[in-house]
């Protein structure tokens, strides 16, 4: 009952993403199917010609020549249109699925229990790919065999009814055994899919403390948990490849004994050794030729959807991660995410009634224009949910924000983010050079911010200077020269509110020193300014200090 209900689901899975080029695959199982048919008809002018000739028969090999090449051109450009609907119909689920992925990441505003980065990143740039083959070679091959083999077997009975039960016994074999051998083959795909995005994580993770890795001198360690992990992975792919190398043998070797009866009967009836088999008249050459012809494509489709039957085991794990990406829903990011005009107003903000995703109560904050205010507790208490509740990052289940004398929501979040700064906890990077990673796109140079931040010597040791590539993870700085930079980034433009998670977290005494006189320096320009922050003596210097979650 359990693996129906997965099958059922899967196939609910593969349907969804299909739904993106629906008209363009039954446009290309339509023309492959067409393609197909084209044979018999091939085979039949090749049977008549071969038995005239056989039985001293008079025949117009030009005219059958003529025939069986206008036909082998049809088919061709039959061919040629399917393969074309099926790369179209491919490229559009695959391009539809990634922007899917990408535009719900883009806006999602807390972490996923899907994975880590890496694992999302693995099924957008990767695993959707998987889904290519399915859509080009296994699902016209899965058309193909709806028609083609029918078709054929009427046409094998019609001249004979020994070939017919042959065909008739030993093609359902095959579909059987590769429903048996499909089960394993999910199960196994399933594994090596999960193994990839398991591995991408750690990748993530590695290269994100790899600083640190090389400080404590942890380098074999982590190239032995590497070397585990990638030969796990091979081991999957090894079984998934051996799987699909055992139903094509298999499926060979039915198809083989099939071909092989067929023409054990069809030459001895001809030889008037075997006397059964036909519709009351001995079995003509003509019959015998095209009946010979025939029986090899009768296979034909099931051989193509056994090579591809690994296709859609790697499809479907594919499509079981994408429902499980979908189902973990996390509250989204208010607003668009353009730029736009900044909301007019005071620069205050107030937070009445609203709760941290782990349902922990918030207090009623109110922060006043030009205001600047600690919010200090224990990890876990809220702090940077109320921050990022401030951003507009996020939007409350309960209470209510106000932010410029207004009620913040998603019409308006893009607006009040346009006249903050902000100073998130784990500094991150754009893969664009200094400058932009400094000025978002927003017009003035950078130069007064990378001073004010005290980074400005930083950023000319740079190879290129300001236009020196970061890259995501900040290669090549420091961890407090990337929290500088960061608090460049958030004062650029002399914002209107600065909102900072941890700034002066795991650095040097100097390098807070730096960091705390560059948001105070802020402060007294009047720009409002709220920080989370376990640093005492940080919070001790701003104008009002708000406990969250008990005592600090």
């Amino acid at each position: 009952m359990t693996q129906t209900a997965d099958r059922g689901a899967a196939r609910a899975a593969l349907a969804r993403l299909m739904q993106a080029a629906k008209r363009d695959l039954k446009r290309a199982g339509a023309l492959s199917v067409l393609a197909a048919l084209v044979w018999p008809l091939q085979a039949a002018l090749v049977a008549h010609a071969l038995a005239a000739l056989l039985t001293a028969q008079p025949v117009s090999a030009p005219a059958i020549a003529a025939g069986f090449a206008a036909l082998g051109l049809v088919r061709a450009l039959l061919s040629r249109a399917a393969e074309a609907a099926g790369q179209t119909a491919a490229d559009a689920v695959m391009r539809t699925t990634r922007r899917n992925i990408v535009t719900r990441e883009a806006a999602r505003a807390a972490d996923t229990p899907f994975g880590g980065p890496g694992a999302i990143a693995a099924l957008a740039a990767e695993k959707i790919d998987l889904l290519g083959p399915y859509i080009t070679r296994y699902l016209p091959a899965q058309m193909r065999v709806g028609v083609l083999p029918p078709v054929i077997l009427a046409l094998a009975f019609w001249q004979s009814w020994a070939v017919g039960l042959v065909l008739l016994v030993s093609g359902p074999l095959i579909p059987v055994f590769m429903a048996l051998v499909g089960m394993a083959a999910k199960e196994a795909s399933e594994r090596q899919m999960a193994e990839i995005g398991g591995i991408n994580d750690m990748l993530v993770e590695r290269l994100s403390g790899l600083v640190d890795i090389r400080l404590l001198g942890a380098g074999r360690l982590v190239h032995r948990g590497f070397a585990a992990r990638a030969a796990e992975l091979r081991r999957r792919t090894l079984a998934v490849l051996a799987i699909a190398f055992l139903s094509s043998t298999v499926l060979e070797l039915f198809a083989a004994i099939g071909v092989a009866m067929v023409a054990v009967y069809v030459g001895f009836s001809l030889l008037g050794t075997l006397h059964f088999g036909s519709w009351g008249t001995p079995l003509s050459p003509q019959a015998g030729i095209f009946l010979l012809l025939l029986v090899p494509d009768f296979y034909q489709p099931l051989r193509d959807l056994a090579a591809a039957w690994h296709d859609k085991a790697s499809a479907s794990a594919v499509a079981d991660e994408v429902a499980r990406w979908e189902a973990s829903r996390t509250p989204e990011i208010a607003g668009r995410g353009g730029r736009a005009e900044p909301l007019p107003g005071p620069a205050s903000i107030r937070l009445t009634g609203c709760r941290a995703p782990n349902g922990h109560p918030l207090p009623d904050i109110h922060v006043a224009p030009g205001e600047s205010v600690a919010l200090i507790g224990p990890s876990g208490a809220g702090k940077t949910s109320a921050l990022r509740l401030m951003a507009g990052l996020s939007l409350p289940e309960a209470g209510r924000i106000e932010v410029a004398g207004v009620a913040l929501d998603d019409g308006n979040a893009d607006r009040w983010r346009a006249r903050l700064g902000w100073m998130p906890q784990a500094p991150h990077f754009l893969n664009t050079s200094l400058r932009r990673n400094i000025t978002l796109g927003r017009p003035g140079s950078p130069d007064e911010a990378l001073r004010s931040a005290g980074v400005e010597a930083v950023a000319a040791a740079l190879p290129r200077g300001l236009a020196t590539r970061l890259g995501e993870t900040g290669a090549g700085l420091s961890g407090g020269e990337a929290r500088r930079l960061t608090l460049a980034r958030a004062i650029h433009g002399r914002p209107d509110i600065i909102l900072a998670d941890e700034p002066t977290a795991d650095l040097d005494a100097e390098t807070a020193a730096i960091v705390t006189d560059g948001l105070l320096a802020e402060a007294a320009r009047g720009a409002t300014l709220v920080i989370a922050t376990h640093d005492a003596a940080l919070a001790a210097r701003m104008d009002r200090i708000i406990r969250i979650g008990g005592e600090a």
